[in-house]
């Protein structure tokens, strides 16, 4: 597996940015979440005027052999249908690229389909889907570390590009299924609280979906690594947002995580490289069952809940604009000795 240098924020400049946030023109503390998020970036970009630049959002698509068993209130072949439906401009996740300048990359980690070559996906396909982690492990060894290469290898093209925050989302029938199995299986949450709804199934869905997961894990026959898990039960567009992720804080960028599926890709992460949640910003809880508790687990408080479970990065997206007026407070309020105003707190 490609390793990385992920460093844990220098705090020596915490006092000087705790010093500049209080002494902006407002009452100590009374900007909330702003000054967490300030100081949050001011570490990671040490600096004590930290910038934004260039976000983009990253989408990962692939197939899952588990769709086979009807985990899903969705087709497989919606996975093919939406990576393309992306790159025409009128998705869910394109009206809020837009509306907050974001880049949009989408890439081919292992949809079962012949995507089109002139539009703009990024092909990095390892197959055509996983296979059925119900009888044996959805990717080999292999698979996985080039998942995690090719996942490094577009984080380091945005960084390349002048970016400095990103998104991550993800399209793939079945996916919440990986991603319950990898929350089960990483935090010791029971499975049954980590299995909802996913793309819309009813109450008798989410029962054999729970059912199916069940004898997954009971035929699990691995080591339990940390690594095994993710290899064993995982998604092509999972594991390479992993690398993706672990990345991104190499590189000392800024994380934006979006929903249950993208928290539990953090999640792997931070297993194998505890000191990336100093990177990561979350966005938003979301309706789908589990997310609470995995967030919980990670011992994080996102910034929003919309009741969003449309995944695609779409909730770490809409959480940007906090981002950056957290950014504009520390580099754009004025000083009590600047603006001649006497401290009141």
């Amino acid at each position: 597996m490609k390793t990385f240098q992920i460093e844990r924020p220098d705090l020596s400049l915490q006092m000087p940015l705790r010093c500049k946030i209080d002494n902006l023109t407002k009452p100590k503390g009374s900007l909330g979440r702003l000054e967490e998020l300030a100081l949050q970036v001011g570490l990671i970009q040490q600096s004590l005027s930290p910038t934004l630049k260039c976000p983009q959002n990253i989408i990962f698509c692939a197939d899952h052999g588990i769709e086979a068993e009807g985990v899903s209130a969705s087709p497989r072949e919606v996975t093919w249908q939406q990576t393309i439906h992306f790159t025409q401009g009128n998705g869910g996740v394109n009206f809020l690229c837009r509306q907050h300048g974001f880049r949009l990359k989408v890439v081919d980690a292992g949809v079962d389909y012949d995507l089109p070559t002139n539009r703009g996906i990024i092909d990095r396909k390892i197959g055509r889907g996983t296979r059925n982690f119900l009888y044996e492990a959805a990717m080999t060894d292999e698979e996985m570390n080039r998942c995690i290469a090719y996942g490094a290898e577009i984080v380091r093209q945005c960084h390349q590009e002048g970016s400095n925050v990103l998104s991550f989302g993800e399209m793939g029938i079945a996916n919440t299924s990986a991603s319950s199995l990898w929350m089960s299986c990483l935090t010791g949450i029971p499975l049954e609280q980590c299995v909802g709804a996913g793309s819309g199934l009813d109450n008798e869905g989410i029962r054999h979906k729970y059912n199916v997961l069940r004898r997954a894990f009971e035929n699990y026959s691995g080591d339990g690594s940390t690594l095994d898990i993710i290899r064993y039960f995982g998604g092509y567009e999972m594991v390479m947002a992993v690398g993706a992720m672990l990345q991104a804080a190499e590189l000392k960028m800024i994380l934006l995580i979006d929903g249950f599926i993208m928290t539990n890709c953090i999640l792997a992460a931070s297993k194998l490289y505890p000191d990336v949640l100093h990177y990561a910003i979350f966005g938003h809880c979301g309706d789908e069952a589990g997310h609470r508790l995995v967030l919980e687990a990670l011992q994080v408080h996102p910034l929003l809940n919309l009741g969003l479970r449309l995944g695609e990065g779409t909730g770490a997206i809409c959480a940007y604009p906090i981002l950056d007026s957290a950014v504009r407070m520390i580099n754009e309020m004025d000083s009590f000795t600047g603006a001649s105003i006497t401290k009141y707190f």
